[in-house]
Formats: C-alpha cells, structure tokens, sequence
C-alpha cells in the first residue's frame, strides 16, 4: 500500500474503531457484545495454537536442559570428589588405628622383653641382594641401625637386617629358606635351629633326639654371641607337627611362625638388647581348654527309674 493520504486517513479510522470495541468490551464486562466473537475466534484459532505450542515446548524444554546441563555436570563431580575424599578419610582414619594397634603391641612386647626398640615402617617387599624374601623398612644408618640387628613386631621374630642404606635397610625374613635361628622351647628348654621354607611352616632341628615334644609347643630366640644378630627370648612359632625320624641324631618338627609375613606393616629393630634373658616372657598366654563336660550317671542294675511327677494347673486338678 502506497503512503497516500487516503492510506492515513484509514488508518486513523482503524485505530479509532480499535480504541471504540476496546471501551465497549471493558465496560460492558460479561455482558459485552464482543463475548460471542470472542469465543468464535478461541474455537477456530485453539487448536492451532495448542498444535503449536506443541512444537515449541519440548524444543524449549531441550533448550533449557542444555542451559542447565553444565551446572547439573558441576554438581555431580563436586559429589563424586566429595565421596573420594570421605572415603580416602575413611581409609587413612582405619589405618591410623590398624598401626596405632600394631605400635601398641609392638610397644608391649618391647617392654616385656626389656628390648629398646626403633619403629619402622615397610616400604617395599621383594628380592633384594640375591634373598627371594626380604622387605625394604625405612630407616637406616642415619637413624643408627647396623647390620645384623633383630627385627621384630608385636607378634614375634621378623628377621634380621642384611643391608643398611643412609635411610633404609633391608631386612632377611624368618620364612626365607636360607634364614636360620637358634630356638628354646618352652619348658623343658631344648635347643634346636629353626629354618624357614617360605610359605610352609619352618623346619626345626632339636638337638636332643629324645626330646619330649608335641604340637602346641611353643619355642622363643635362643639369643647370639653378644646380642648379633638374635636377641633372646623372642617369640618364633608354635609345633605343628612332630616328625618320626627314627635313628636320626636330631628330631624334626614343624612350626608355624606367630608373625604373618605377607602382612608386615610396622616392625621395631632392636638397637639395644635385654640386659637378662627373657626366656619366655614374651610369650602370650596359652588359652585356657573348656573343662569336659561330666558323663551322665548309670542307673544302678535292677533299679527302677523315678517316677516323674505330672504338673497340676490350679486346684482341684
């Protein structure tokens, strides 16, 4: 349409008569004449409006989501750290108490064997210098550890340093097959060489042929020549089984070492010995067997059993 005069004068009109129904609608309320109009419009534009919007809500919604989705991403990875580290929290609170534990124990059997001890840590496990078992603890010269010096924990004999660094040393555990250590059983005191074998129980040689073992027997250190490298009185194993070696100028048994080795955490080397012999002080206290239960009484021949009253419920009964 041309920008003609008559143009402006039309549309001035259409503008009044805009202005007129909007007044008449207003003020007439329910009663407007515009209501009929109204509706029929609603009934034929409705359904194209409802179709539409149909269209465009979920492309909005998609929209939406897309805005939302590196926020959600956001939150989700800040709960997954969280977690990680409430868990690691977890983990490192249960193993400070695992190794307070182990330190107590360790600590206990020091003071009973009258040992001076300094605490140590495993770092590393494998071969090393041509010994197939052998674990790496860390400390060293530096904290005044030497060669041949006894290892132990809170269960028992370890073993021995090998190899010492300014800051680790090496340790020979007691299950190594060329490990050997001199023993003393408990109570009648025999003496014997203990060896290990790796994963199976250590092989010991009693020297007395005759000696009065049984499984269940337990055996401590024998002790070295000024203290290097066996401090006595250091809990080794328990019998396990008692060899028949008829003939033979030693007896054999079987022991089950106290200290797991494929668990070693804290260790304590011993720096300074006991200044008597412990003997068996380190020990633990053998358990107590469960009294037998007494055999029930046999009636006498010819005699009749009791009779067993019947029970009564209220009077008159």
């Amino acid at each position: 349409m041309r920008d003609t005069r008559e143009s402006r004068l039309l549309l001035v009109l259409l503008v009044a008569i805009a202005f007129a129904l909007i007044t008449v609608d207003i003020r007439g309320g329910d009663a407007s004449p515009l209501n009929g109009p109204r509706n029929v419009a609603a009934s034929v534009f409705g359904p194209v409006e409802s179709g539409v919007s149909g269209m465009v809500n979920p492309v909005a919604d998609a929209m939406r989501s897309l805005r939302e989705s590196g926020t959600s991403g956001d939150r989700i990875r800040a709960l997954q750290q969280q977690n990680a580290l409430l868990k690691q929290q977890l983990s490192s609170s249960d193993l400070a108490r695992g190794r307070e534990t182990q330190l107590d124990r360790m600590l206990g059997a020091a003071g009973a064997g009258q040992y001076t001890v300094k605490a140590a840590q495993v770092v590393a496990i494998g071969a090393a210098q041509g010994f197939s078992w052998t674990v790496t603890i860390d400390i060293g010269s530096n904290d005044g550890i030497t060669r041949d010096m006894t290892v132990i924990n809170g269960d028992g004999l370890v073993g021995r340093i090998t190899t010492v660094g300014p800051g680790t040393s090496t340790v020979l555990l007691a299950s190594d097959p060329g490990f050997s250590v001199g023993t003393r059983m408990e109570g009648n005191g025999e003496i014997g060489f203990a060896t290990g074998q790796g994963t199976e129980p250590m092989r010991v040689e009693l020297l007395n042929s005759q000696s009065q073992v049984k499984p269940g027997d337990r055996m401590v250190t024998f002790g070295s020549q000024n203290d290097r490298p066996f401090v006595p009185g250091v809990p080794v194993g328990t019998v396990t089984k008692v060899e028949d070696t008829p003939g033979q100028l030693t007896r054999t048994v079987l022991v089950r070492p106290f200290v797991n080795f494929t668990r070693l955490d804290l260790v304590g080397v011993v720096v300074q010995p006991p200044r008597t012999d412990p003997r068996y002080a380190l020990l633990p206290p053998k358990p107590t067997p469960a009294p037998a239960a007494k055999p029930a009484a046999k009636a006498k021949p010819g005699s009749k059993p009791k009779p067993v009253p019947t029970p009564t419920h209220g009077k008159g009964q």
